[in-house]
């Protein structure tokens, strides 16, 4: 993989880690792949517009992340399971000097999280959903049964802003937003995202779901990395939104 943007340079694994590190304290980042068109799906799977340098890219944003936010349709789409110790997510954690698992926390405002699925009742790090008090309070109970954190954060919807603070609290600053589109919506209109990671695939693919639709107003982006690897751009943008931390 080779960095144009801002010193144009070939990156081995290490310089790849440091060109994707944060700082320390809070920090809310979204990963994205998305064709030049604006769809972030074929067949209504990511995977359809991928790479194996998207996929080093992937693995290493959550190898660098203390927890993995996601919303409930993307996690039930795209197969989400446990972040497992002996996974290459795990490993590659392991050789940073991380701990080998990290958390998924679901975004769901009617909990609608499958209390025997894999992804609430496997691993080593449980699973967090994060919902509301609307939702329904025996699906809470039943998810908490299992071994899920669960965080009521809002009463009719999720509180964006009170669920980064529960998840704080908890040691979770590093947080990896992997969508959908619409909690990556939600996120910017809440103004917490910081950090834009997009993977720009050389595809046009037409009527797909878009990265995202129905914001309050324009979110300017401001470019400060671009890296490039068999026809796949790498960009990493921080946001300059009104209330963005």
């Amino acid at each position: 993989m080779r960095r144009l943007l801002p010193d144009p340079a070939e990156l081995d694994d290490a310089a790849l880690v440091d060109a994707y590190r944060v700082p320390d304290g809070r920090h809310l980042r979204v990963n994205f792949i998305a064709s030049p068109d604006g769809a972030v799906t074929v067949g209504g799977r990511s995977g359809g517009l991928g790479s194996p340098g998207d996929r080093r890219v992937f693995n290493l944003l959550r190898a660098l992340s203390d927890v993995v936010l996601v919303g409930h349709g993307t996690a039930s789409n795209e197969g989400y399971g446990p972040v497992l110790a002996d996974s290459a997510v795990g490993r590659l954690r392991t050789s940073l000097g991380r701990p080998a698992t990290a958390p998924i926390a679901v975004v769901s405002r009617r909990a609608s999280l499958d209390p025997t699925s894999d992804l609430a009742t496997r691993g080593d790090s449980p699973t967090i959903l994060i919902t509301c008090a609307a939702s329904d309070g025996g699906r809470r109970e039943a998810l908490a049964a299992a071994g899920v954190v669960v965080l009521v954060c809002g009463d009719d919807e999720v509180d964006l802003p009170l669920a980064l603070d529960r998840l704080a609290a908890l040691g979770h600053e590093h947080v990896l937003c992997e969508g959908g589109p619409t909690l990556f919506r939600d996120a910017l209109a809440a103004g917490v995202v910081d950090e834009l990671d997009l993977s720009i695939a050389p595809a046009l693919v037409g009527d797909e779901h878009r990265l995202v639709q129905g914001l309050p107003g324009v979110v300017r982006l401001d470019l400060r990395q671009l890296l490039e690897e068999a026809g796949m751009l790498f960009a990493r943008y921080a946001l300059d939104a009104p209330g963005a931390r």
